[in-house]
């Protein structure tokens, strides 16, 4: 069991939520503002994507990310900062038609995933471990080894400490590739995402089966999406690691009851309590997962 534990809130993510919710922030202000409400609800990390502040769409403009990150540290508040670097990978392809892209495809190579990485050197930045079919219908994330020693190359150079994305099981094979072929230093920061139609289910034994693939010495959280988030928790914590909540991967508080960020935490942070656990501060963060102290 793992008893210092860092909680990380994803703020918005990239999902079709906007109208499902109000309290899912947009705006770099709503986003920003989301922050530092999970950060004094208890959070020591926050997972930020951006949105286009128009339509609500996903974007990865730099110039929004910029926003963000600047409108965090102006209110002085002590939070780690994780920025998603796995925007650019949406294929959706034509199933009568294959090599047609259709309407949601958003694809680049692996260095196009990172100019916002490159220039606000967050503490943190996302990288999606592989391939995946998303959901139902044709819909792919696309992460190739090419790309992936590529983005993993330049983000070692950067100084910035990758956040290894798994969804499945030869996810985590392969960044332990990464590993072994010196593309990533240590110590190596995995979150173990279940649940995400179709990659690893969110079930406790698949769970427990990732935890024993992870490298010696590996920091790790692990999520799971909907009315699973908080169970989550519990399982993150018994099996020694730490914890992502937050709108990204659920919208409710309980049955028919919409969520804030903010909620969220708390409800976490009740949980690592209740279990004899404490939270773990923002500094503490950075001394357990490798990074370089409060600027």
């Amino acid at each position: 069991m793992n008893q210092d534990v860092i909680i990380t809130c994803a703020l918005t993510g990239a999902g079709d939520t906007v109208g499902k919710s109000p309290h899912v922030p947009v705006t770099p202000g709503q986003i920003a503002a989301s922050a530092v409400q999970a950060a004094e609800a208890g959070a020591a990390a926050v997972h930020i994507h951006v949105r286009d502040p128009e339509t609500g769409a996903p974007s990865r403009d730099p110039r929004l990310y910029r926003e963000v990150v600047e409108r965090i540290k102006e209110t002085g508040t002590d939070v780690v900062i994780n920025l998603t670097a796995g925007m650019g990978g949406d294929l959706v392809i034509d199933p009568e038609q294959p090599l047609r892209q259709l309407p949601g495809t958003d694809l680049v190579g692996g260095l196009e995933r990172l100019p916002h990485v490159e220039d606000l050197l967050p503490d943190i930045c996302t990288l999606d471990c592989g391939s995946l079919n998303f959901g139902d219908g044709s819909s792919l994330y696309v992460s190739t080894p090419d790309m992936l020693r590529t983005g993993a190359r330049r983000i070692q150079e950067l100084g910035v400490r990758p956040e290894l994305e798994i969804f499945d099981t030869g996810h985590l094979w392969f960044a332990k590739q990464l590993l072994a072929e010196g593309l990533l230093d240590d110590p190596t920061v995995f979150q173990l995402c279940m649940g995400v139609p179709w990659g690893a289910p969110a079930d406790p034994g698949v769970l427990q089966s990732m935890v024993r693939m992870l490298p010696e010495g590996a920091q790790w959280a692990s999520f799971a999406l909907g009315r699973m988030q908080m169970p989550w928790v519990a399982q993150s914590i018994l099996l020694g690691g730490h914890v992502r909540v937050g709108l990204e991967d659920n919208l409710y508080l309980g049955k028919g009851v919409k969520a804030t960020n903010g909620q969220l935490v708390e409800r976490a942070v009740t949980i690592v309590e209740a279990l004899g656990a404490r939270v773990a501060t923002a500094d503490e963060a950075r001394l357990k997962l490798g990074l370089k102290p409060r600027g």
